[in-house]
């Protein structure tokens, strides 16, 4: 039996390089939102479904979509999902993984001609990383049914706004209300991720059992002072943007040190306007991701660092712009989803160890509508959203038994329910 667990393991291996191959520069791999990039690597995972002798569909987001139906007339749809955007030089793991994972799930269950109690849609998500249009989960808010239309009008760097992007795409956004499932036919959502973290790493444990997801609050600050002349300008005059942004980002980080409890703060971008070597920068933008699984932290988090925000730009005589881009509240994983994956690793014969996830999927606009759970995987150190992301053949063979196990257990709880 683990000769073959080895053998799935391989197999979708060289379907993620295939697909890594497939990107928008030569260096890592990226494949954002309805590039051509990302539409060639959606129809290489679209054929691979076909092969599978699956029906697929690409919805009104882009969302590539697959469904193993049931000959049971009441069952409820069971989803298994995750993302093939990326960020801009990512790894080969975040997402795809998950989707290749349940791919193989699929064709193993075709080939045993199981009675299915439920449906299984397999969902290759469009959108979960934002990149482009800095919207989260536009994908999985399409199935869940929370889209907000009003997004269809936000542009892109380039000024392409996403009903274009669509458009462009081949997709029919005028679809998009009818691509959700509704509340009453969900049975459940089970996602498969890497861990992105290091626990698992140190560990030398192949999965961990999610137990929730925690909340996020992005703001956009833009900090306006006064360009001028690098060498006339007298220090005690200047009104340095930048010297404000530098100084809110080094207390962001030390703000986040002190308070602890799964609270974190990072600052990953900063743009100076009109830089040169010889101006006082006038204007930069920088952004602010603040992550708590508590909601109570992450709001008196923001509170505290807005206040701070706007005391320095008060105290540098600059002009101060807080915007909150995106939040989403804390997500538990569903109690009874979470012990029948408790009990498939521990039948796997691993420990079901419980992990709180920094990160955020797609999961969590699904938990509004559906019972979800996830399972995390060992990556190497831990590391993502970077070309060195990678994971181990024998850990991959291992959650895919852990996978089996939970499919075959669902299977039987839901026909005991029926």
């Amino acid at each position: 039996m683990q000769h073959e667990y080895l053998a799935r393991a391989e197999r979708i291996m060289q379907r993620i390089q295939q697909l890594a191959a497939i990107s928008e520069d030569a260096h890592g791999v990226t494949r954002t939102f309805g590039t051509p990039a990302f539409l060639e690597g959606r129809a290489l995972v679209q054929r691979w479904l076909q092969a599978a002798g699956l029906p697929t569909r690409v919805d009104g987001i882009g969302n590539l979509r697959a469904r193993l139906q049931s000959r049971h007339p009441a069952a409820k749809t069971f989803v298994l999902a995750s993302h093939i955007d990326t960020v801009v030089n990512a790894g080969k793991f975040d997402g795809p993984l998950g989707v290749l994972m349940g791919l193989d799930l699929l064709e193993r269950l075709v080939e045993q001609q199981a009675d299915l109690p439920f449906h299984i849609e397999l969902i290759a998500f469009s959108d979960e990383e934002g990149v482009r249009f800095h919207t989260t989960y536009l994908g999985s808010k399409v199935v869940a049914g929370s889209f907000d239309t009003a997004l269809l009008a936000r542009p892109d760097a380039a000024g392409i706004t996403l009903a274009q992007a669509l458009e462009t795409m081949g997709a029919d956004a005028t679809k998009i209300p009818a691509d959700a499932i509704p509340a009453a036919e969900w049975l459940g959502y089970f996602e498969m991720h890497i861990e992105q973290g290091p626990v698992l790493w140190e560990r030398n444990v192949p999965v961990a059992l999610v137990t929730a997801i925690a909340g996020q609050q992005r703001v956009e600050l833009i900090f306006r002072g006064m360009a001028g002349h690098a060498g006339t300008v007298p220090m005690a005059m200047r009104q340095d943007a930048l010297c404000a942004a530098a100084e809110f980002v080094l207390t962001a980080e030390q703000f986040a040190q002190a308070h602890g409890r799964g609270l974190v703060a990072t600052v990953g971008k900063l743009a100076v306007s009109y830089s040169a070597s010889n101006v006082i920068p006038g204007e930069v933008t920088c952004s602010l991701d603040l992550r708590s699984p508590s909601q109570a932290q992450l709001a008196d988090a923001a509170r505290a660092l807005q206040g701070f925000a706007e005391g320095l730009a008060a105290h540098r005589a600059v002009a101060l712009t807080w915007t909150l881009v995106q939040q989403t509240a804390p997500v538990a994983c569903d109690a009874a989803l979470n012990t029948l994956l408790a009990q498939a690793i521990a039948e796997s014969g691993h420990e079901a160890i419980p992990l709180v996830s920094g990160a955020g999927h797609d999961a969590v606009p699904v938990s509004a509508v559906a019972p979800a759970t996830m399972l995390f995987i060992r990556c190497y150190k831990g590391i993502s959203h970077n070309p060195l992301e990678d994971v181990e053949l024998g850990d991959l063979a291992a959650a895919i038994e852990v996978a089996d196990r939970f499919i075959q257990l669902k299977m039987k709880d839901t026909t005991t329910s029926c």
